[in-house]
């Protein structure tokens, strides 16, 4: 059921985090445990962004075997996917939709170190042939 914006804001981006480090589902209790100190926000406001997460196809979750009231929330979509429906986002608002614009502005905005530049060459050259003629 996921909604046009797929892409986690930035305070569910922090929860996110804790989902990805996790190799099990979470309580949003737990959750909320990992959070304290990291983000000032209400548990019952985390527990509306995992909703929200949940609604934006980020995350599932179900309910535990033994307390209904209680929901372990999962991982749907990768650190990585998220990334890229975030960066295809960025583009098409601010770029309007050239990516190549929106990786030269970038590029150009940091200082980049040796190692760097010869990895995204590495990136393009495989990259090449993918695009769209």
């Amino acid at each position: 059921m996921g909604s046009e914006d797929a892409t986690p804001s930035e305070s569910e981006w922090l929860i996110m985090e804790v989902l990805w480090e996790s190799d099990t589902p979470m309580t949003s209790s737990a959750v909320i445990r990992r959070l304290e100190g990291k983000l000032d926000m209400t548990p019952k406001m985390i527990r509306v962004l995992m909703n929200r997460l949940c609604q934006k196809g980020i995350l599932s979750h179900r309910g535990d075997e033994k307390d209904s009231r209680v929901y372990h929330y999962s991982v749907l979509k990768s650190k990585e996917e998220c990334l890229r429906s975030k960066s295809r986002k960025f583009a098409d608002s601010y770029f309007s939709g050239n990516q190549s614009s929106a990786l030269a502005s970038l590029i150009q905005s940091i200082a980049l170190t040796d190692e760097q530049i010869h990895e995204l060459e590495e990136i393009l050259e495989k990259s090449k042939g993918k695009g769209k003629k």
